[in-house]
């Protein structure tokens, strides 16, 4: 059994099992909700969808959520279990669905979101059965001779990137990039006009790191339904990327080694702190020119962005968030904010 943490997780692991292995049977245990699932999966031939556990006995991987997982009851024990995102996992949710496998590996990142939860947890703070502390560390402190395992090697995070991630987010788990400086390259198909947007993606494609800071103001929180138009994300630099798509866009290299060559203009991907900003530019992009072929958009939070704010809570500055907006790209990842 796989457990996840969100539907989104959930589908794109079994998307991608079905993409490494067409032919292996896979489970996706879902939810009684009208859409509970990404339709792509009805195309899959090797996937066999349902709401009861029963349905999917036999098969060799069933995937779902932890919240749906911990009401299922009767069935017997799987054998293995994985835990994908063990440190998004409250512990309570780990105490729900223990009882449904004998031994489990959980896999997870310990610098990026914390367990989230609406309720305040100070009354079990720094307690070894805090329910809402990650699932991994209330079964390290119950059980601190567990074996560790780690991955020193990053096949995402360019050259550029990975040391100053490493040092920033990771000091007592260090990693570094599987490629070397010269086996990822971006150019552009339209040369610079020399403005702040285009020198800023120049440096980004240069460097692997660029700043664009926009003037100081305080904006007021956006929805959905007043505006798609974010205080944080530059429209103008938005419009750069779609006017200068790459010529080669860099991919990660295969395991076995680095690929110097492109996969094709998929565009650059935008990583927006709030939900409805984020749904904004992939639907219209602030109405400034066509968007890149294939942006995708990565929302983090709920509340407004830092940046524009006249305050900001623990909330906005949770370190976590920004380890995951700043570790999304393959070569070059552009940075927006405001002056103070």
């Amino acid at each position: 059994m796989v457990v996840a943490q969100t539907n989104a997780q959930v589908d794109d692991l079994v998307l991608r099992l079905a993409e490494k292995n067409p032919d292996l049977p896979v489970g996706r245990l879902h939810s009684s909700d009208t859409d509970p699932y990404d339709k792509a999966l009805d195309a899959l031939d090797n996937v066999r969808k349902s709401a009861k556990a029963g349905d999917l006995t036999g098969l060799p991987v069933v995937i779902s959520t932890a919240a749906k997982w911990a009401h299922v009851k009767g069935v017997e024990p799987w054998e293995h279990a994985i835990v994908d995102e063990a440190y998004q996992m409250r512990s309570d949710s780990l105490l729900a669905v223990a009882g449904l496998f004998e031994r489990a590996l959980f896999v997870g990142d310990p610098g990026q979101l914390d367990p989230f939860s609406i309720v305040g947890g100070e009354q079990w703070a720094g307690l070894s059965y805090d329910p809402s502390a990650s699932a991994v560390t209330t079964l390290l402190a119950h059980n601190p001779d567990l074996p560790q395992h780690r991955l020193p090697v990053s096949w995402r995070l360019p050259a550029s990137a990975a040391p100053l991630v490493s040092d920033a987010f990771y000091p007592f788990t260090p990693f570094r990039s599987g490629t070397t400086h010269a086996d990822r390259a971006l150019s552009f198909s339209v040369p610079s006009d020399g403005t702040p947007p285009d020198r800023v993606i120049d440096e980004a494609a240069a460097s692997g790191w660029s700043l664009l800071q926009l003037p100081a103001r305080h904006t007021p929180a956006r929805t959905r339904r007043r505006s798609t138009r974010s205080p944080c994300w530059s429209a103008a630099s938005w419009t750069a990327a779609a006017r200068r798509p790459p010529n080669a866009p860099p991919t990660r290299p295969p395991h076995g080694g680095p690929h110097r060559g492109g996969h094709g203009p998929q565009g650059p991907g935008g990583g927006d702190p709030r939900g409805p900003h984020g749904t904004g530019r992939t639907g219209r992009h602030g109405g400034h020119g066509e968007p890149p072929p294939g942006p995708r958009i990565r929302r983090h939070g709920r509340p407004p962005p830092l940046s524009g704010r006249p305050d900001a809570t623990a909330f906005h500055l949770e370190t976590g968030r920004l380890c995951v907006l700043t570790s999304r790209h393959r070569h070059a990842c552009i940075v927006v904010c405001r002056e103070e």
